[in-house]
């Protein structure tokens, strides 16, 4: 029987691995980007990349992000496999000619004989005052665009095993990571491994609510669970939602089949969002078995705003997700536990940040 050897890792670490080991089975593995090589390596994620594998293979990129996704897409019809990071992906809007226009039509329009392995690497997520510009969930925009693989992996285990993948695909991978996540650690097999692209991970099992959630919205739902089931008793079914595109739809229909009701929280507004997606799909499947209209916990539809001050009533928290699951039940809570609510579940101090230990983006 074969022993998995692990080791606590956080997110980046994770992915530098990833990376790490990818380039060591396939020599036409490529990293570039913005930061790549830079000290601080993208919260760590490429450190040491250059190091091991040579500049020729490891390396920055000038501010040209539509000329260089187009350079990259070359590379990959030629048999390289680029790994593309754009860092922020408000940057990546620059290249969404290369993107849509490109990498997601080459295959279909060669009728397959070629293809484009490119993946692309985007962070996404709040903090530090970045606002409008710099702290967009666009996941919905891409995956609406046919041939674009869209993922967004919420613990270390997947980050790994999802880049991997991504890498080995044929096709151009959008891999989206929320900066609040670069930090959280857990147990990563030191061997190379797979994490299907196209599937949901169900976190926790419960008969009550299915609640489908997106990248960080996961550790919101996590403490919403522990105060629903300590306060009300009320179990609910958490699906990680990892892939965007191809979006899992029939592992939610099983799970609403079960509790008949559904919650989405997502990490983007509400309108157009790929939680708009699902539940339309979930409806058309399930109308007959669910007890009542399912509801989603998003943004609100204005911009991001920069003020700590202000993003207390901008994002959502898991007080807002265990609301919607007691609305679903139609569950009033009484004032004593509105009150244990209120302080187990409102985070004290800045809202901007995952912890007071952060000090910056980068």
């Amino acid at each position: 029987m074969l022993k998995l050897y692990t080791r606590e890792l956080s997110y980046t670490e994770a992915i530098c691995e990833a990376l790490d080991q990818s380039m060591h089975q396939d020599s036409n593995v490529l990293v570039i980007g913005e930061g790549v090589p830079d000290p601080k390596a993208i919260f760590h994620s490429t450190k040491g990349l250059q190091e091991t594998h040579g500049k020729h293979r490891v390396f920055d990129m000038p501010l040209s992000e539509n000329g260089m996704t187009g350079i990259c897409i070359g590379a990959a019809l030629t048999g390289l496999r680029p790994v593309l990071v754009h860092q922020r992906l408000d940057f990546a809007l620059l290249s969404m000619d290369q993107l849509v226009n490109n990498a997601a039509k080459w295959s279909y329009m060669f009728n397959g004989q070629a293809s484009v392995p490119l993946v692309v690497r985007m962070i996404v997520g709040r903090g530090w005052g970045q606002g409008p510009q710099h702290s967009q969930s666009l996941q919905a925009m891409f995956a609406q665009v046919p041939g674009l693989k869209v993922v967004m992996p919420t613990t270390p285990y997947d980050a790994k095993g999802m880049l991997i993948a991504a890498i080995e695909d044929p096709n151009p991978v959008l891999f989206i990571e929320h900066r609040w996540l670069h930090n959280i650690k857990e147990q990563v097999p030191e061997m190379m491994y797979r994490v299907p692209l196209d599937k949901a991970q169900c976190r926790l099992k419960g008969q009550h609510v299915t609640v489908a959630a997106f990248s960080y919205a996961n550790f919101d739902a996590l403490l919403a669970a522990k105060t629903l089931l300590s306060e009300f008793n009320i179990e609910i079914e958490l699906l990680d939602m990892c892939s965007v595109r191809p979006l899992d739809v029939n592992s939610v229909i099983q799970s609403v089949r079960q509790t008949g009701h559904l919650v989405v929280s997502d990490t983007a507004q509400k309108t157009g969002s790929i939680s708009g997606e699902l539940i339309t799909e979930v409806v058309q499947a399930t109308f007959g078995q669910l007890k009542k209209a399912p509801s989603r916990v998003c943004l609100p539809d204005y911009p991001a705003p920069s003020a700590s001050s202000m993003t207390q009533h901008y994002y959502p928290n898991a007080l807002d997700l265990v609301e919607a699951v007691l609305a679903q039940l139609d569950v009033q809570p009484s004032p004593t536990q509105q009150h244990s609510m209120q302080q187990s579940l409102v985070r004290q101090g800045r809202h901007d940040v995952p912890h007071l230990n952060f000090v910056g983006p980068f």
